[in-house]
């Protein structure tokens, strides 16, 4: 598993404490949200120094047992499970997920707001490796309650070993129109997260992952040509993505990476199926669940992502859930 049964301080580590903080440099002009390949062979042996894997799912208020037990059935090769929920129902998730996992993992830690919820496991023998963990939420609207669609984010900082990591669980505004919206939150959520703390989390990491239904639609066609182009021509649909069009202008997401868009788009499906919505609005599908993940490489850290697809056997929600891996490892002198 990683370097998880011989973790140590690194030493490339060591250096870098004496300056407190590490910082991201988010200044001159911006770079957009860089596509990478996923890298088919996961480097999960001892040249990895932690392997995660991060789940994101718009549960749509409806509870499943088996639907949540597909979300980690698959070979469990990692150190780490970042699992973040948008419209959660009010039944206990954590428990059900904690049971499923109980075989291989273990609840680190958690954090809610409402229908938000982010759930942190780690291998039985991880707690050790934990030298400080912070937890911090932010709200922008929406509803709650029975209605259970709260706007905002919920957030986990972790120091795991000596790597700093911030996962960001979010629900953005939806609705096509509402991207400025949308940029907008991402903007208040990114300067309120642990400033409680007096600590900027994106000057505080090594990376920093944020996932979640993001809400970003497809611009510019209609709902029956784009599921033509979902069967056709997929790779030139990833053009009408909001997200990436937003980034690329430099509004959201500087610098982060994302895996190629090769899943089909993840919203909105008729509940119990995998087929399009069919109801009187016809609504264009869309990539409003992602992961996307920032390095800060000065800290010696760089990340490979060996998987990123959406999970399209889970029928209950009218959003399928994404899932990723991520393997950690030392930058080595020739990178």
């Amino acid at each position: 598993m990683g370097n998880c049964s011989s973790f140590t301080l690194p030493t490339w580590r060591s250096q870098l404490q004496r300056n407190s903080l590490v910082s991201i440099d988010e200044g001159g002009t911006h770079d957009g949200i860089k596509t990478i390949p996923i890298q088919k062979a996961c480097e999960f042996t001892t040249n990895s120094v932690l392997c995660v894997c991060i789940i994101t799912w718009n549960m749509n208020g409806k509870m499943s047992v088996e639907d949540i037990t597909k979300l980690v059935r698959s070979s469990r090769k990692f150190d780490l499970l970042v699992v973040g929920l948008q419209e959660a129902p009010k039944c206990d998730v954590s428990q059900v997920l904690q049971e499923t996992m109980a075989d291989t993992h273990i609840l680190l830690g958690q954090k809610s707001m409402q229908s938000l919820q982010m759930l942190l496991f780690g291998s039985k023998s991880s707690k050790k490796y934990i030298i400080e963990m912070k937890v911090d939420k932010h709200a922008v609207g929406g509803l709650g309650g029975m209605i259970g669609r709260k706007k905002g984010a919920v957030a986990m900082y972790i120091n795991f070993s000596g790597i700093r990591m911030v996962f960001v669980s979010c629900h953005l505004a939806a609705h096509e129109h509402k991207v400025e919206k949308r940029n907008s939150e991402f903007q208040r959520i990114s300067q309120s997260l642990f400033s409680k703390y007096g600590i900027p989390y994106a000057q505080s990491a090594d990376i920093t992952v944020w996932l979640g239904d993001l809400n970003y639609r497809l611009e510019g066609i209609s709902s029956i040509p784009a599921r033509k182009m979902i069967e056709e021509n997929r790779q030139s649909l990833r053009g009408k993505d909001q997200l990436l069009q937003e980034a690329e202008k430099g509004e959201v997401f500087n610098g982060y990476y994302e895996g190629t868009l090769t899943f089909k788009p993840t919203y909105k499906y008729d509940v119990g199926s995998s087929i399009y919505d069919t109801s009187h609005k016809i609504r264009v599908p869309s990539w409003t669940d992602r992961i996307l993940f920032k390095v800060d490489h000065s800290s010696g850290m760089d990340a490979v992502l060996s998987s990123y697809e959406s999970l399209d056997c889970v029928r209950s929600s009218d959003h399928k859930p994404v899932k990723a891996h991520l393997c950690l490892k030392v930058r080595s002198g020739d990178d």
